[in-house]
């Protein structure tokens, strides 16, 4: 199953930018990002078996076990790809929100968007590693 992350803003060459990096090169699973302009632009057409996760304040709090738990669901069932969007400052509005499979949350705290991006594959390299059984995530 391929990870897609799909973020509004453009990253550039900063901090975060090189933490994203550093995880995505990690992650063994086929991934792929891409970045939509802060305003306006439309969300890519998913693909016909596919998931979208949502970032949202409005969305559960998931451990990351659990978000493992849930891609290992999806991979086992044949999704072919899984899509997780970052808004910009405003976030998602209803419609996008709607099309959603899950509304994901980062805990109650707004995060800066590019932030969030780094949060983000940094979980997705967790979830992966939990699901291969690699030491990297090591609970209590």
């Amino acid at each position: 199953m391929r990870l897609h992350i799909i973020a509004r803003g453009k990253i550039g060459r900063s901090p975060e930018a090189e933490l994203v990096d550093r995880y995505i090169k990690r992650i063994s699973w086929p991934t792929k990002i891409t970045e939509l302009p802060d305003r306006g632009g439309v969300l890519p057409a998913a693909e016909r078996n596919s998931r979208t996760i949502i970032f949202d304040e409005k969305g559960e709090q998931l451990s990351s076990a659990q978000i493992a738990a849930l891609l290992g669901r999806w991979r086992d069932d044949g999704v072919s790809e899984t899509r997780f969007c970052l808004g910009a400052a405003d976030g998602f509005d209803d419609a996008d929100r709607d099309t959603a499979d899950m509304l994901i949350a980062f805990g109650k705290a707004t995060w800066p968007h590019m932030m969030a991006r780094a949060m983000l594959a940094e979980q997705l390299y967790r979830a992966t590693s939990i699901l291969a059984n690699h030491p990297y995530h090591r609970e209590g």
